[in-house]
């Protein structure tokens, strides 16, 4: 169903803001395919941390205040790493899941239509530009 040129509700809803079916499934596609390639990144970056670790615990014997320091900044980098995959392809399978829920392309907050351009541009956008810009202000 359509409100406002954006999909609300129904799977298999088939157009938001005049995208064809065949359109909405590219969206699909493109979604599915970062997801996969999020979660490859993931893992490889899973299987890195867990090597660092494991060559930390052989290596620790020994370490003055400067390898201290710098395995702790490697560990720091690694863990960020991880968290920020992790969020992406979080974000990526929750735009899946509102494609198939048929509410892809609202807004999260305020339940207008996100443009397209925006959700062209980042494919897992949950909020339109405004309310985006208002949690960003609210948050600083």
């Amino acid at each position: 169903m359509l409100v406002n040129g954006a999909v609300v509700a129904g799977k298999g809803a088939s157009t938001a803001k005049g995208r064809s079916a065949e359109e909405i499934e590219q969206i699909r596609v493109i979604l599915r395919n970062r997801f996969a390639e999020l979660d490859t990144e993931y893992e490889d970056a899973v299987t890195q941390n867990h090597r660092l670790r494991l060559v930390e615990i052989g290596d620790a014997a020994g370490d003055d205040q400067a390898d201290s320091g710098s395995k702790t900044a490697e560990r720091d980098a690694a863990t960020s790493l991880l968290r920020t995959l992790l969020d992406r392809r979080t974000q990526a399978e929750h735009a899946i899941h509102r494609l198939d829920e048929g509410t892809y392309g609202n807004c999260e907050a305020c339940s207008n239509p996100i443009p397209w351009e925006r959700l062209e541009v980042f494919p897992s956008a949950t909020t339109c530009v405004h309310c985006k810009q208002n949690r960003e202000r609210r948050a600083s």
